[in-house]
């Protein structure tokens, strides 16, 4: 027995740690039973208090409530944190490929660009569209065809095209590679766990969400560029003017005479002031007196309010340097109207966010309102209080994403680089805002090209299928082991349940993502795992054929197996090193558990096995190889 002691000690020490590290698999299994159970009686609350809620809609809540209890729970969060990690195919969530817009990236490092630049760039983004080249090779190659030199709208008149090409393509790769990391600390910053984010191609992101519920919120999380810039508003004594010139050209162009727009001094019916005032009639002082320059805009116009603001006539009135932006949060009129409000600002930003080093969601205390509060770099404050002391009086926009969230007025000079952000619909609103703040601005748009949504119940299905298939498996095989070699493969069958806990085990413990082709990789395994027994029980009956004693035939049989077994089972994890260094998503989950599989049915079949046999000839029973 002293022999065996060592072992004996291994393999017990090996399947305690695997049982301590699959624990909290089982606890966090556990705990999603109680909550469950605990909001039983949420659904029917639910259905009492808000019967025209869809069932739908009553799941989603439910799945949101039960999310925040695991997440908030600091024994419940501790459990799920150690658990054995669901891929998207089995825990259910999204799968999103998103393109990143090089095009606007080109578009915002042109100098000077005309129609001509703008016609060649859509022409290479639609041309990129149909193949792998990259925006910027396509836009070089158009504009070589029609004579233009890159330095026209790139670089210095001192670069050739190569070099400037070059560089375009290096901005281009790195605004791909920082939109990955930028929506990487998104994602980590928001709670998901185990999402897969990779590169796909030259532009693309390939993002897999494991467990998400509330899909739009994530799909804002993703896309907000996080663009925050501040912006001055014009003042009445220049808006009201341009704004009514503005109003001036569009009824010209709509054919009223000039003589009847100037004439105010008639009541007009609505629909007489739609057509002398079409600007107006869509956009609505929010001051007649015209003390205040801003308007109120119906949702439902502002496709229309957009479209009379690029017709060309408009263009020739307004000036180059400045905006109409809307706010962030419509109001709802008193006939059930949504009425956006819209501020003319200038377009070149005062300060832009990439000063902010840190941002916070809280309760303002004075209004009850959701804020985000920000904290500015040193350069930052330095000109934060230079814009501020320069502009008392005048309102400051505070615009993310081409939206306004709240323009207040500047009462004095603010030397401490704070800010704040009001005009937020809820705290679920803000907390996105601040996730997105501190993660930083994406260089470039992102648009999702690619949804697909695996529902939870999938998820299950896919569970119990994969299980049950594993099930299925080792049924099978220890059923012929068992038929075959008798006795051994009754020890070849204990040996194959070690290496599924194991495998198991060595998953919880690196927090590993078990996925489908996962639970595929065990099911081979299995296969693998008695294929190393196979080897040496056909050694060990050889040897017994000989005339040698069990035991002598054991050794034997084990010592001339070793080289076979460790050559084939080192070429196949090879090849499972290769599959998850080149694979992607479901291969590398496969390749993954394989790799975990070799090396712990060596274990199984090397240690595990081994020490059976060695027990039962120290006590004299009698080995059937069958």
């Amino acid at each position: 027995m002293k022999e065996i002691r060592f072992r004996l000690f291994l393999v017990i020490g090996a399947f305690a740690l695997s049982l301590y590290l699959l624990y909290p698999t089982y606890q966090d299994y556990k705990n999603n039973v109680d909550v469950s159970e605990t909001l039983v009686h949420l659904e029917d609350s639910l259905k009492e208090s808000s019967p025209n809620l869809t069932p739908t809609e009553i799941r989603e809540l439910i799945t949101a409530k039960k999310d925040s209890i695991l997440a908030n729970t600091p024994e419940y969060r501790s459990a799920r944190e150690k658990r054995i990690k669901l891929g998207l195919d089995l825990q259910g969530g999204m799968y999103l490929v998103m393109e990143v817009n090089t095009a606007k990236l080109l578009e915002r490092l042109a100098k000077d660009p005309d129609e001509q630049f703008f016609e060649i760039l859509k022409q290479a983004e639609a041309e990129s569209q149909l193949s792998d080249e990259n925006v910027v090779t396509i836009l070089a190659r158009l504009m070589q065809e029609k004579n233009i030199r890159l330095s026209r709208y790139f670089g210095s008149i001192r670069e050739d095209d190569a070099q400037i090409i070059a560089r375009l393509q290096e901005q281009e790769s790195d605004a791909v590679t920082r939109a990955i990391e930028i929506i990487r600390n998104r994602v980590d910053q928001y709670g998901v766990s185990e999402p897969n984010i990779q590169k796909q191609g030259s532009r693309r992101i390939v993002i897999e969400l494991p467990g998400v519920a509330r899909e739009e919120e994530a799909k804002r999380l993703l896309q907000g560029r996080a663009l925050l810039e501040f912006k001055l508003v014009k003042d009445a004594d220049f808006a009201i003017p341009i704004m009514n010139r503005i109003d001036e050209v569009l009824a010209k162009s709509i054919g009223i005479d000039s003589a009847q727009v100037a004439d105010t001094t008639q009541q007009l019916t609505e629909e007489e002031f739609a057509k002398q005032h079409p600007f107006f009639a869509i956009a609505r002082l929010a001051d007649p007196q015209g003390r205040i320059p801003d308007a109120y805009v119906k949702e439902s116009d502002k496709p229309k309010l957009n479209a009379y603001l690029q017709r060309e006539e408009v263009k020739k009135v307004m000036p180059d340097n400045v905006e109409f932006l809307f706010d962030a949060k419509p109001i709802v009129g008193d006939d059930g109207e949504k009425y956006y409000r819209m501020y003319m600002v200038n377009k070149t930003p005062e300060l832009t966010g990439g000063v902010i080093v840190d941002a916070q969601a809280n309760i303002d205390p004075t209004t009850s309102a959701p804020v985000v509060s920000m904290q500015m770099n040193a350069e930052g404050a330095r000109e934060w209080a230079r814009i501020t002391g320069s502009n008392i009086g005048k309102r400051c926009a505070i615009v993310l994403d081409g939206v306004v969230y709240s323009a207040p007025v500047i009462q004095s000079k603010i030397p401490s680089g704070n800010s704040q952000i009001s005009g937020i619909p809820n705290l679920d609103e803000a907390k996105l805002l601040e996730i997105v703040l501190k993660a930083g601005a994406l260089p470039a748009p992102v648009e999702i090209i690619e949804q697909r949504t695996v529902g939870p119940s999938l998820g299950q299905d896919s569970i119990r299928q994969g299980f049950n298939s594993l099930w299925l498996g080792y049924t099978l095989v220890a059923i012929f082991m068992i038929f075959y070699y008798r006795r051994a493969g009754t020890l070849a069958d204990i040996g194959l349940i070690v290496t599924v806990l194991l495998i198991l085990g060595v998953l919880a413990g690196f927090q590993a993502t078990l996925t489908l082709p996962g639970i595929a990789g065990i099911v081979l395994t299995m296969g693998m795992a008695v294929d190393a027994n196979v080897i040496i029980y056909e050694r060990i009956r050889e040897e017994l054929n000989t005339g040698k004693t069990a035991r002598a035939a054991v050794d034997a049989g084990y010592r001339n197996s070793f080289s076979a077994i460790i050559d084939s089972n080192i070429t196949t994890f090879f090849t499972g090193i290769i599959l998850y260094q080149f694979g992607s998503g479901p291969i590398q989950g496969f390749a993954l558990t394989l790799m975990i599989g070799i090396l712990t049915s060596l274990f199984s079949a090397l240690i595990v096995v081994r020490m059976m046999f060695d027990y039962m000839l120290n006590k004299g029973q009698k080995i059937n190889i069958g």
